[in-house]
């Protein structure tokens, strides 16, 4: 097993492969395009960006600016090509998306230990190591031979994620804690609404500016996972059956039952992050914060992450995925990218060069390795493989992910010690473990 098989060629794919290759590493890519397009692909480069050109904030203080810090650090081609390819856009780190892809379709073309195919592979070999990184749009073959080497119920191909708020910005004045019946599984936080508060709310909701869906995707939803508004639409008191039910919940400063009530389920364990249940949408970004204050509690909420329905293809990792980002039932296939359940280009790009390189130290026979939890790229792997695999949803990088300091602090000095505290534990951990 003289080389390692890596199977997609988008950021993530990129990344691994780089990182294989510099540590001498032998490396197969099987890229599909142009052999085989996606319907969101337009050209055969690796890495090609679909959707924005910007990898967001560069900005220190903001969760997606410290993992940037964190792979450039690390030596990340992925972010090695954005620094070189950056066009102007003010705090955030825009690229020209051409020459980014150029950048790195020619750095990995001339490395001597990458070898390209440009064909689709269907089937996962179990002879060798291999890093999976087909992305959200994985090819139907390979999405069903993944499913068969997990289980298929562990392997999802549509988000319907709802927003999260941090928990520091919710009113708790407003709102009471209560399970429905005292029978549901956690403490939801309750945002009880009066009729009146219930009717502005449903219509702002309903005139709010949807997100046009992509040419690729679907727009006949599951009934399962309908948007909020679609569900408003339906009806003034639709909403009243379905999330927004007060049915089994009483206020407790009052002793009735709300007209209406949106509840907030803990997303993580140390419950700084909720998620707001039932509340997946297409509205744009800026329609849901403004829309969603309107609810008693949120009025001054923050969103570590805003609610989106797409079409995406991720498992459920606190099931299936190791902290190395093995698989449980197959150590020798490592998940990279949107399918271990991250969203965005520098989350998949972080998976990318973490399968990379416990890839390399899983064929040299050295221990494998998981980032700091105090880091961002550790605080990353920490949700995959601790939260609740009933809820598991992708997650971006937020600063709601980490732990928390031992002392309250002004949160603008408080986003800073955390940066200083993961720098700290990343160089730590670099120097510990020889990592480059």
């Amino acid at each position: 097993m003289s080389e390692v098989w890596v199977v997609g060629g988008g950021l993530a794919g990129s990344e691994a492969a780089w990182q294989l290759a510099v540590r001498g590493v032998k490396v197969v890519l099987f890229e599909m395009r142009p052999t085989k397009l996606t319907p969101a692909h337009k050209t055969d480069l690796l890495a090609e960006l679909v959707c924005s050109n910007s990898l967001r904030s560069k900005e220190l203080t903001k969760a997606v600016g410290l993992l940037k810090e964190e792979l450039r650090l690390l030596k990340s081609l992925i972010l090695e090509s954005a620094l070189i390819s950056e066009v102007p856009s003010g705090k955030a780190l825009a690229v020209d998306r051409k020459l980014f892809s150029e950048y790195i379709t020619q750095k990995l073309s001339s490395h001597p230990n990458i070898k390209i195919i440009r064909e689709e592979l269907t089937e996962i070999p179990k002879d060798r190591i291999v890093i999976l990184a087909t992305g959200p749009l994985t090819s139907e073959a390979m999405a069903k031979a993944l499913a068969t080497l997990i289980e298929v119920p562990y392997l999802h191909f549509y988000d319907a994620i709802s927003p999260v708020v941090y928990a520091e910005t919710i009113d708790w004045d407003k709102v009471f804690v209560a399970d429905r019946y005292g029978k549901e599984e956690g403490s939801y936080v309750n945002c009880p609404l009066t009729k009146e508060e219930y009717e502005r709310f449903w219509e702002a909701l309903i005139k709010a500016e949807k997100v046009p869906l992509h040419s690729f995707e679907d727009p006949k939803y599951f009934e399962g996972c309908l948007p909020i508004e679609v569900m408003a639409e339906r009806g003034k008191e639709t909403l009243l059956y379905g999330p927004m039910k007060p049915v089994g919940l009483v206020d407790p400063r009052t002793g009735k039952q709300p007209y209406a009530v949106v509840q907030l389920r803990p997303e993580n364990r140390e419950k700084t992050l909720y998620n707001m249940v039932g509340f997946q949408t297409k509205l744009k970004y800026e329609e849901q914060k403004r829309v969603f204050r309107l609810i008693p509690g949120l009025e001054q909420a923050e969103f570590a992450r805003l609610g989106s329905i797409h079409r995406n293809t991720f498992v459920n990792a606190p099931l299936v995925l190791h902290p190395t980002l093995q698989l449980k039932k197959s150590p020798n296939v490592f998940l990279a990218g949107q399918l271990t359940g991250v969203e965005g280009y520098v989350e998949s790009t972080a998976m990318g060069f973490l399968a990379g390189i416990n890839a390399e130290r899983l064929m040299k026979g050295k221990p494998l390795l998981v980032p700091p939890k105090e880091t961002a790229i550790g605080a990353l792997v920490h949700y995959l493989v601790e939260a609740n695999p009933k809820y598991f949803q992708p997650m971006n990088i937020n600063w709601g992910l980490f732990p928390q300091l031992d002392k309250k602090v002004h949160k603008n000095q408080k986003y800073q010690l955390m940066v200083e505290r993961a720098l700290k534990a990343l160089s730590e951990w670099i120097s510990k473990n020889q990592v480059l």
